[in-house]
């Protein structure tokens, strides 16, 4: 971690203001972005970070203003694939959580303001009591250090245990701003009374940076098909842990099958979490995709990508995008690519059709003959799809400005009330 200035602790009322100028003499803020990652073998939460630097370094350049980040999260054996000067990274852990020294309390003190994201879809009950708690005290440290709090756009709730939702509850209650990135994560927290501060937005990963990659000019049709290994399985009991509708394993088998079968076709494995070889792990999309290619012609599996905005580059050169995780889908939305989203919980379905978009394949809802119909249909009519995509990715753009607003404003105060105390 980058040395810090020292901040003094003396008054338990209220954190001390730390704004201050960096060498050019423009106001500097530190940022925490809390539940973020360097180094994720999920990509998709890479591509939440990358993208949220991406947007706030846009926002505080406008604003005529220089930003530090700090980054802390759950720390994955891959080495960092985003890197900046401005960007330090801590990993999180329950002793850095609960240190009365060098712990997760001094670092938000020395910081201005806290971002969390939750990983996109953490601060829920769903995944567990565990998760679900180191989300809550997290964000109850960040409240108690008097730090301005923002739930950065996210999937919110659900929440299907009384205590969880009494929490939830208070902690929101407390927060500087909420933003939610889909209508139903928006009724959630409307119906907890705590929407003074709510604002609703959309996934910041549509605005990852990507290189187009060429298309084949017609020679062929090149098909995207992320397959999830954690769905794969049966999640991570290997019970069909996520209720889903469908045989999952069965129904790709079908896809791929289907997709080979069609002239001009080549069917592309693309993975999106990519764990180390030495671990084993049953959320890795990439060693099912290397297995599924041995059973089917014309299969080409992706390569390993070193980063999600790599990841991004090569699917924009699809011609038809599926798949099971849902920012491997915005990776192909976002760059244009007709998609339709294998949907294994709300997020998918709250994101998607919030920008208007209703052609997703809903895994816990539909049966397979309901699916395949859907894929089929829309790959015929890719066309058509790709034109109500453009549209979508507009509306998405929008919303995101509506966050980059609050933001920006809340940037403002911050050094207003500070020049004032000073």
């Amino acid at each position: 971690m980058n040395s810090r200035e020292t901040v003094d602790h003396s008054s338990t009322s209220r954190a001390q203001p730390s704004v201050r100028s960096s060498n050019a003499g423009r106001p500097k803020l530190r940022i925490c972005l809390l539940w973020h990652s360097l180094n994720s073998s999920n990509y998709g939460v890479g591509a939440l970070t990358e993208s949220h630097l991406r947007l706030l370094r846009g926002i505080l350049s406008d604003a005529g203003i220089t930003g530090e980040f700090v980054v802390v999260g759950w720390s994955d054996p891959l080495p960092n694939y985003i890197s900046a000067s401005d960007t330090s990274f801590v990993p999180f852990g329950r002793k850095f959580l609960f240190a009365r020294k060098d712990g997760f309390y001094e670092l938000v003190r020395r910081c201005d303001l806290v971002l969390d994201i939750a990983a996109g879809d953490s601060f829920t009950d769903i995944y567990g009591a565990r998760r679900f708690w180191f989300q809550v005290l997290s964000k109850a440290v960040v409240l108690a250090a008097r730090r301005p709090l923002v739930l950065s756009p996210q999937t919110i709730g659900p929440f299907t245990r009384w205590w969880s939702i009494v929490v939830a509850k208070q902690v929101m209650k407390k927060c500087t701003a909420i933003v939610s990135r889909d209508r139903i994560s928006t009724s959630v927290v409307q119906q907890f009374n705590v929407s003074k501060n709510l604002v609703e937005a959309t996934d910041v990963a549509f605005r990852l940076p990507y290189k187009p990659s060429p298309k084949n000019g017609g020679t062929e049709t090149a098909v995207g098909i992320n397959v999830s290994g954690l769905l794969y399985a049966g999640g991570y009991r290997k019970k069909n842990d996520f209720s889903l509708s469908v045989d999952y394993a069965s129904l790709i088998h079908n896809v791929i099958k289907w997709f080979s079968e069609q002239d001009g076709c080549v069917v592309h494995l693309v993975s999106h979490v990519f764990v180390p070889e030495q671990f084993e792990a049953v959320e890795d999309d990439y060693r099912v995709s290397i297995r599924l290619a041995d059973k089917f012609d014309q299969v080409t599996v992706a390569p390993k990508f070193r980063s999600p905005s790599e990841a991004k580059s090569y699917i924009s050169g699809m011609d038809f995008f599926c798949g099971s995780r849902m920012h491997a889908c915005i990776a192909a939305f976002s760059s244009g690519v007709p998609t339709v989203p294998l949907a294994y919980s709300r997020k998918f379905v709250g994101l998607f059709e919030t920008l208007g978009f209703e052609f997703v394949a809903d895994c816990t809802k539909h049966d397979d003959r309901k699916i395949m119909e859907i894929i089929q249909t829309s790959f015929r009519e890719r066309e058509g799809l790709r034109n109500t995509i453009a549209q979508c990715n507009r509306d998405a753009n929008q919303k995101l400005g509506v966050y980059e607003d609050m933001l920006r404003n809340c940037f403002i105060k911050i050094i207003e009330n500070d020049r004032l105390v000073n």
